[in-house]
């Protein structure tokens, strides 16, 4: 016990001072970031100085402070004692096994150096305590959890620890003048005879590698093991090794792995990208998955900046702005926003983060970054489909709804249904209102398709019935319906279609001598239309027909009456178009192949088809010419198609100059004034030139300029007429190479007056040398004009600021031509701002909601986009983008 309390005091003051000394040093790498290396380096030198003290104890404890201190504040993650670099790990072994030799070589030392005073002594002692150290060491390297060996060159086991032996479930004896390679998997054998081997060819190097051991039971291991080969006392080399059980931290970097290859495949299959950023430091982290949906190089260092270079010009401003906020705020953060590729492709993206704060409690944002381009695609297609049926039932005058039989209430109308029955389509129709609208005579016919349909007698329904207007017309409607059974297995709902049958009743009253003949030869051109398909014909050496597919009584051609006639006898359009028929006999003549000849013939009951046909001849084994086989289509429904859509084109130049003429309307009193103008000006100069005449010596000078001013007044009182004759002119429409600064210039001359009489100020922002942009000049003045008028409109009701119209225009990143019309109105609610395009929405009492949707139409015709802008400001803004074309530009 004596004992004791000594070597405590002799401890104490060592103990003492080095752990203030590791402190500072601990406080200097901490300041200047030293690398762990380097701060183990300094604690070795820390603990190997006070060693010298001459306490091992004291030395022991230093070292364990050391080590402490290196996994708590240096070795990632920091401020824990783990420890998950391997690297890391074998510093601090080594720091350890450094340690604890040098603390107890200088021990040593200063054992030898008392000793040497003392050498009598110890002579007397050598060989009791020469005994005792065997023991301890020994015991040391038996009991040590651990497993050493000691192998020779050949790599025999030499000898092995008590612990290494039973952890691999052998006695000492089984392993000891065994070769150790039996204790491997035979395909790691080789490597670990290459191991030895390098460690004998350099004496007093360590070497560290990971491998599995096998174990007696058969079961498997795997051990990091540290070897170093040295000379033994008869120069004879001999490797030491030292092995660390690392089974559990193997098979946890394998699950990790394999839960990162899961996240990636899944991350892939959703086309969703994660990330991570450091609102502090700026350190980013992305998915493979995120580089890819960015199209950026993997090596690419991620940044915020990134983001805002792919992301399409129209949404910079929107995601800079969120980026800015979530920076300055800190907060949770969800958008969608475009990006640009360099491909010229846009994908839409949806990006969600959540911040959270790091283990040293700095803020970083967590995220994902998903790619809805297919949602997105899909919705503007559905949008876009909606609106074509808007018009397709217009045009067809059918309407769509569905009818609550239990409530007597619409669920959904179609603004078509609205205009047959003549509702408002602001105003909620009751079952009154409705019953008022039918015909006393046709109301029991509605009553019992209800019945029927409540008590499910029936689940399909076709029948007609009139309608009586507000003025006083009559409607015929053919109206088909449906039920639908809800979940109770009860019908619910009666959705159908009513179709404005008037005219086709009308006719069929006429026509009624003809009817039956008229159902069969519409059933004859459905069951044409549903069993159209090509066929295949042959002709001979003399062009006539041999041969005819069974199919052509899909289009109604009797096989048989065209055999063994030419084409051109089949054939109705030869006198109509004599130099098509001619190049044709030219081709067979020549015997080349043919393709897409149309024409027209008759099928068997005598009625017109349209035929398109394709050619290629064939020949004998001889070279010699046999005819032609080839393969025809009835195309009569493509060729009614492309008529309807030129009459349907038709009909949209008809409305839009409609709206020109409406247009001109509404200026009236602008033209007017801008042609009175020239016009007084031309009588006060006149009326001048006569007084300079009339003089005794009359001013010939002071009349020239007179007569000049004129001129000029007539020129621009003609220049005003002379486009608005031109926006009053029905005809098609003209491409040219234009200037869009020229027409915004003619537009402010026809709305000056509009803008006066409102009390609206015009501020312009004209780009200097623009790029000429091709087209039409007439519809893009009547969309300057439609946009301008909107804005005034918008105005009216604006007292608290003063009213400004902007028309700005400006060259866009891609070099395309855009012209924007801002106005600081009303501006337009979030809710109508993806439908303020569609047709026939609008926000007036009195509007029709074609306006906008002209305009877009006229803008897409040109290649270009209209839009509606976001800004902060109050107001709206209108942007259209017109491209370049090459044309333009020589």
């Amino acid at each position: 016990m004596p004992s004791l309390i000594s070597s405590f005091k002799r401890s104490a003051p060592q103990l003492t001072f080095g752990s203030i000394t590791l402190a500072a040093v601990t406080l200097t790498c901490l300041y200047l970031h030293a690398h762990f290396a380097a701060t183990a380096f300094a604690y070795l030198l820390v603990v190997l100085l006070f060693s010298s003290m001459g306490s091992f104890i004291a030395s022991s404890a230093l070292c364990i402070i050391a080590i402490a201190a290196l996994a708590y504040y240096f070795a990632p993650p920091a401020f824990t004692l783990r420890i998950d670099d391997a690297r890391d790990l074998l510093v601090v072994i080594a720091f350890f096994i450094v340690s604890i030799v040098g603390t107890y070589l200088i021990g040593k030392l200063r054992q030898e150096r008392e000793a040497a005073r003392v050498a009598a002594a110890k002579l007397q002692r050598s060989a009791a305590d020469l005994e005792d150290r065997e023991k301890r060491w020994r015991a040391i390297f038996e009991h040590n959890p651990a497993m050493y060996f000691m192998l020779d060159e050949a790599g025999t086991v030499l000898n092995v620890n008590t612990f290494g032996a039973t952890h691999l479930g052998y006695a000492r004896a089984e392993l000891i003048d065994h070769s150790v390679v039996g204790i491997f998997l035979e395909e790691d054998r080789a490597f670990v005879r290459k191991c030895i081997r390098t460690c004998l060819e350099d004496i007093g190097q360590s070497r560290t590698w990971d491998v599995q051991k096998v174990r007696k039971d058969g079961s498997v291991l795997w051990v990091r093991e540290n070897a170093k080969a040295m000379l033994w006392a008869d120069d004879r080399p001999i490797v030491l090794i030292a092995c660390e059980d690392i089974t559990e931290r193997k098979q946890t970097e394998l699950a990790l792995q394999r839960s990162e290859a899961h996240l990636a495949q899944a991350q892939e299959l959703s086309h969703t990208g994660s990330f991570s950023w450091n609102a502090t430091t700026g350190e980013a982290f992305w998915s493979k998955e995120t580089f890819r949906i960015f199209q950026l190089d993997p090596q690419t260092n991620p940044a915020p900046q990134l983001v805002v270079e792919r992301t399409h010009p129209d949404d910079r401003a929107s995601v800079k702005e969120i980026i800015d906020k979530a920076m300055r705020d800190l907060t949770d953060f969800e958008h969608e926003y475009r990006l640009l590729l360099p491909d010229g492709s846009v994908k839409h993206i949806h990006a969600q983060a959540r911040a959270t704060r790091t283990a040293s409690g700095e803020i970083e944002f967590v995220g994902a970054a998903t790619d809805i381009t297919a949602a997105r695609t899909a919705e503007q297609q559905l949008r876009r489909s909606e609106a074509y049926l808007a018009e397709a039932q217009h045009l067809t005058h059918t309407g769509s709804w569905s009818w609550d039989v239990h409530a007597l209430d619409f669920v959904y109308r179609s603004a078509e249904v609205d205009r047959l029955f003549g509702f408002n389509p602001q105003e909620p129709v009751s079952i009154e209102t409705v019953r008022s609208r039918i015909h006393p005579e046709d109301l029991p016919r509605l009553q019992e398709v209800q019945r029927q349909a409540i008590e499910h007698e029936k689940e399909r329904f076709e029948y007609d019935f009139r309608v009586l207007l507000p003025n006083g017309g009559i409607r015929r409607i053919h109206s088909v319906a449906h039920v639908v059974v809800g979940s109770d297995g009860n019908v619910s709902e009666l959705i159908g279609t009513h179709m404005d049958v008037t005219e086709q009743h009308a006719a069929r009253e006429r026509l009624e001598n003809t009817l039956v003949a008229l159902r069969q030869s519409e059933q004859r051109f459905r069951d044409y239309a549903e069993t159209a398909s090509d066929w295949l014909w042959e002709t001979g050496p003399d062009h006539r027909v041999t041969h005819l597919s069974e199919h052509t009584s899909a289009a109604g051609i009797l096989a048989t009456g065209l055999m063994g006639l030419l084409r051109w006898d089949i054939a109705c359009d030869i006198e109509e178009e004599p130099e098509k028929w001619r190049q044709h006999r030219t081709t067979l003549q020549a015997h080349l192949p043919f393709r897409d000849l149309v024409y027209r013939t008759v099928n068997r009951t005598g009625s017109p088809i349209y035929v398109r046909t394709s050619g290629k001849p064939f020949f004998d084994g001889n070279g010699n010419f046999m005819g032609y086989r080839g393969v025809s289509t009835d195309i009569t429904a493509t060729i009614r198609a492309d008529q309807a859509e030129q009459e349907l084109r038709k009909a949209q130049a008809e409305l839009a100059h409609v709206t020109r003429v409406t247009t001109l309307g509404e200026l009236t009193t602008s033209i007017a004034h801008e042609i009175n103008q020239p016009l007084a000006a031309i009588l006060n100069n006149a009326d001048a030139c006569l007084g300079w005449m009339a003089r005794e010596t009359p001013n010939l000078a002071a009349a020239r300029s007179s007569v000049e001013w004129i001129i000029e007044d007539a020129i621009r009182a003609s220049e005003v007429i002379r486009s608005v004759r031109a926006l009053a002119k029905k005809g098609e429409i003209e491409m040219v190479p234009l200037d869009i600064n020229e027409v915004v210039r003619d537009v402010i001359a026809l709305v000056t007056r509009e803008l006066v009489s409102h009390r609206v100020g015009l501020r312009t922002e004209l780009a200097a040398a623009l790029p000429r942009i091709l087209g039409d000049r007439i519809q893009l003045q009547q969309v300057i004009i439609n946009l301008v008028m909107n804005g005034i409109e918008a105005m009216d009701e604006v007292t608290d600021r003063p009213r400004e119209l902007l028309i700005q225009s400006s060259k866009d990143d891609l070099g395309n031509v855009q012209l924007a019309v801002a106005d600081c109105g009303v501006g337009i609610a979030e809710k109508d701002a993806d439908h303020v395009l569609d047709p026939f929405f609008t926000t007036k009492s009195s509007g029709l909601g074609m306006g906008l949707s002209i305009c877009r139409s006229i803008v897409e015709a040109h290649g270009g986009r209209l839009s509606l802008l976001k800004k902060n400001e109050p107001g709206a803004t209108f942007q259209f983008v017109l491209p370049v074309h090459k044309e333009a530009l020589q």
